[in-house]
């Protein structure tokens, strides 16, 4: 009699582990079903490696890729160049996580049929990217390695990126064509999220936004610029030779000794503590990508070492995604947008099933130090590279001649429009061209008014 006693306890315990477990495994299929069965290695979704269903349309509502059956990429050639880095291409040669990210929606599945239709048109990504300021970037690139991007400061929805060098995913070259041609270095980089560059003087905003809160009279501060000064034993060089010369005239002319004199006053602390304020250390992450992460270090700098860094030069690094997103803060009063590039997912009736989720970064600098700071770089624009390049917009802006050790120095240029209708931050990085004014302020306005038509 006990053992029955026993053995019925023991059966009624399973018996209660088994129902618990059940529903266990009912909540987690409620769950997260969607997402398991659009794991990469599900034939019933998945072709080559690729999934077999979905779209993805622009901002305008143009097809940019259709993944029903095979990948069907714009019938526009240089679309299909200008998203390459964003969609990826068929061989997988170039990451692009966009869609994997975004599969679980993209299917036509629900919780009672499961997986159905994935040879139909399933649903539609929509992305917040304009395919037309797209083309009109890599078209005003010139086919130069480099890269463009523009997004939104207030709401995060990135209008513009390219990365350049790129291919057409419908003609991509050979692995051996890629390796002879040397426009193609670094094509399966993404340069806007994934590259890191030495800034040169458009780091000058960093040492400006920390000498603006740490010096007090610093906007009322001249400086003397003879074309070098000696630093702990070593050179620091400008450009030209500017005389007495003021705070704010010395962000204009882009003064070297103005910005690494200020560095060493600042000293490798503050100067730090900026830097990472401005987020030049961190890496930011939308939609599945996450960007690289930049370099500022002085633990081992001396004077003249932070001079150099004061200026944009030493060992500093940015990463042009998380750069844009900085002076992207400049104009919104210290604190900018967090970047997307995915605005929404729905059925192809309308019915939505994802919609982003805005988001604002931390805090770079006081509301009183970014305005200050735009006022400087709208008197760069006005007194030095001119307002002629960007068609009516009111742009804010700063360039960089960045050095690059046995190469012709790269290219910069970050800012952003301050007219309240387009919120606009933007970066330009042209590689191995020379100053950055010249080369990238027509690009920054020809990708500029593209963006400002799309926002119409």
């Amino acid at each position: 009699m006990k053992k029955l006693s026993r053995r019925a306890v023991v059966t009624t315990l399973l018996s209660v582990l088994v129902v618990i477990g059940l529903g266990m495994f009912v909540v987690q299929y409620l769950l997260c079903a969607r997402e398991w069965v659009s794991f990469s290695g599900s034939p019933h979704v998945y072709s080559s490696g690729n999934i077999s269903t979905g779209s993805v349309r622009d901002r305008d509502g143009n097809i940019v890729l259709n993944n029903t059956g095979s990948r069907q990429y714009s019938e526009d050639e240089e679309v299909r160049m200008a998203t390459l880095h964003l969609l990826g291409d068929r061989e997988g040669r170039i990451e692009a996580p966009l869609i994997n990210t975004y599969a679980e929606y993209l299917l036509d599945y629900n919780l009672i049929t499961g997986v159905y239709s994935s040879s139909d048109t399933g649903n539609i990504l929509n992305l917040t990217l304009s395919a037309d300021a797209c083309v009109t970037a890599l078209e005003a690139l010139n086919w130069q390695k480099g890269t463009v991007g523009v997004y939104n400061y207030k709401t995060g929805e990135i209008l513009c990126m390219v990365s350049s060098g790129t291919y057409d995913p419908d003609a991509a070259p050979s692995l051996e064509e890629v390796e002879a041609n040397s426009y193609y270095d670094g094509v399966f980089l993404n340069r806007f999220t994934s590259s890191t560059y030495v800034p040169g003087s458009i780091f000058k905003l960093v040492t400006a936004a920390a000498a603006i809160d740490n010096i007090s009279d610093v906007t009322q501060r001249t400086f003397n610029c003879t074309e070098q000064e000696i630093i702990s034993g070593e050179y620091i060089t400008c450009e030209d030779y500017h005389g007495e010369i003021s705070f704010g005239t010395g962000l204009v002319k882009s003064c070297n000794i103005v910005f690494g004199e200020l560095a060493v006053e600042l000293g490798a602390d503050t100067m730090t503590r900026y830097a990472e304020a401005a987020g030049i250390t961190s890496s930011l992450a939308f939609d599945g990508t996450r960007t690289a992460a930049g370099h500022f270090d002085l633990s081992e700098a001396n004077d003249a070492s932070l001079a150099w860094s004061g200026i944009g030069q030493y060992t500093n690094m940015i990463n042009p995604c998380q750069f844009m997103t900085f002076v992207g803060s400049i104009a919104n009063g210290g604190r900018a947008a967090a970047p997307y590039v995915v605005e929404s997912v729905e059925t192809p009736e309308g019915d939505p099933i994802y919609q982003a989720d805005r988001r604002m970064l931390d805090k770079t600098m006081s509301e009183s130090t970014a305005e200050t700071l735009s006022e400087m770089m709208r008197r760069d624009v006005t007194d030095n590279y001119g307002d002629y390049h960007f068609g009516g917009l009111t742009v804010c802006a700063k360039s960089g001649t960045a050095e690059v050790e046995g190469q012709l120095p790269n290219a910069m240029f970050a800012g952003f429009v301050r007219d309240p209708e387009y919120p606009l931050a933007f970066i330009v990085v042209v590689e191995n061209a020379g100053s950055g004014s010249a080369v990238c302020a027509p690009i920054a306005g020809a990708v500029l008014q593209a963006c400002a038509a799309a926002m119409e």
